[in-house]
């Protein structure tokens, strides 16, 4: 049975109705967001109801499309805050069955809360902590505080093969691991691609910062343009910072691209964006768990140029489902992106090969599915305690 038709007859699932509360940042609704709103529109269907706890308050509360789902602001005064653990604490005495947990702040409070609730905690491991930001020793303590808070952790979930191998390394045993690839939802019909009758649009959408290599690309389009094609491109997401937004529209002067990059900011309906581009690239330089942006152009029925960054290659099946270029060097990407131009007929294959992918490995389906059996794991045949055991045993 394919996801499209187990997504027909999950209601039918049977069983007592359990309640998970999710801890998370809060802050923005991006990739890692988007997992978690899903997640929380689709396990109902499983048995389970999901509630949100936000450690900072912010775009995801407004963002959401989980409206069922309860938002607790639980606000953080720094980084390493914790009284905040007392409050979570009591949420899971009053109600809720686990706790999952999707960042290293919400390891940290929720490490504490499970223990003082009883209560079973999961984490759920976005991409490499330890490569995550521009700054290498913010990047080594969150690492540590992330490792230390996981012995807590009776599970955890890895988005792709990539993550779940990197948490190996770090010493975690493999019992506790289970792989479940990010999801999103199928579209109803088929999409064919077709090549775009003038110059291609092609599509950037990320929380742009550094690590998502929005400068190799603008150079990339810098060296397109002077081979005679003229891509535009349309940006679609916010800036993290000012510092970085002033930085990218500096470089766009200079080499001249102001008219052809569009800013579309924030926005919920990354589908309807993706419905007005040719091709999605993503340039990140590292940290890449399992982006959704890239499973979203495959449901779109979109070709895609990429890094051939850890779980990038995972979703792009290893450059059968899209092309792959070195993270971080333009001359790579402006080559991927002229080979994909000047050869519809492979665009035409890659975007099918994408759609099929999607469908057969990464719906919000599946996802939700993978999860509640974990959840079923952790509620049946363990305790809070067995994760320090298992640890130790590891």
């Amino acid at each position: 049975m394919n996801d499209l038709q187990d997504a027909s007859m999950i209601h039918a699932t049977t069983g007592a109705r359990r309640r998970a509360l999710f801890l998370i940042n809060g802050e923005h609704y991006a990739g890692a967001e988007r997992v978690q709103d899903l997640l929380a529109r689709q396990l109902p269907a499983f048995g389970w109801e999901v509630d949100f706890a936000c450690l900072k308050p912010g775009a995801f509360a407004g963002s959401r499309e989980a409206r069922e789902s309860q938002v607790i602001d639980v606000p953080m005064r720094s980084r390493f805050d914790v009284r905040q653990a007392r409050q979570v604490t009591q949420l899971l005495r009053d109600g809720y069955d686990l706790l999952h947990t999707h960042t290293v702040r919400s390891a940290l409070i929720g490490s504490v809360a499970s223990w003082q609730a009883g209560k079973p905690m999961v984490h759920h491991v976005h991409g490499r902590t330890d490569r995550n930001t521009e700054n290498p020793m913010r990047d080594r303590v969150n690492s540590t505080v992330e490792r230390m808070s996981l012995r807590h952790a009776l599970r955890l979930i890895a988005v792709s093969g990539h993550t779940a191998e990197h948490l190996r390394r770090l010493g975690h045993a493999d019992a506790r691991i289970r792989t479940v690839p990010n999801g999103v939802p199928c579209m109803p019909a088929a999409h064919e691609w077709q090549a775009p009758k003038g110059a291609w649009v092609i599509g950037m959408a990320a929380l742009f910062r550094p690590l998502k290599g929005l400068d190799v690309l603008i150079e990339a389009m810098a060296q397109l343009h002077a081979l005679g094609m003229p891509v535009h491109l349309r940006a679609i997401g916010g800036f993290e910072s000012e510092q970085y937004r002033r930085q990218v529209l500096d470089a766009v002067d200079a080499r001249g691209l102001a008219s052809y990059v569009h800013w579309t900011g924030f926005t919920r309906d990354v589908m309807g964006e993706l419905a007005k581009i040719d091709a999605l690239v993503l340039p990140s330089l590292y940290g890449e768990g399992l982006p959704m942006v890239v499973i979203e152009a495959m449901a779109a029925g979109l070709p895609v140029v990429a890094s051939a960054s850890e779980g990038i290659q995972e979703a792009l099946d290893e450059g059968r489902a899209g092309i792959l270029v070195a993270p971080g060097e333009a001359d790579a990407l402006a080559r991927g992106l002229a080979e994909l131009i000047g050869d519809p007929q492979r665009a035409r294959s890659l975007a099918k090969a994408g759609l099929q992918r999607q469908r057969d490995h990464y719906s919000d389906v599946a996802m939700a599915r993978q999860v509640a059996q974990v959840y079923r794991e952790v509620c049946m045949h363990a305790a809070p305690t067995d994760g320090f055991a298992e640890e130790r045993r590891a």
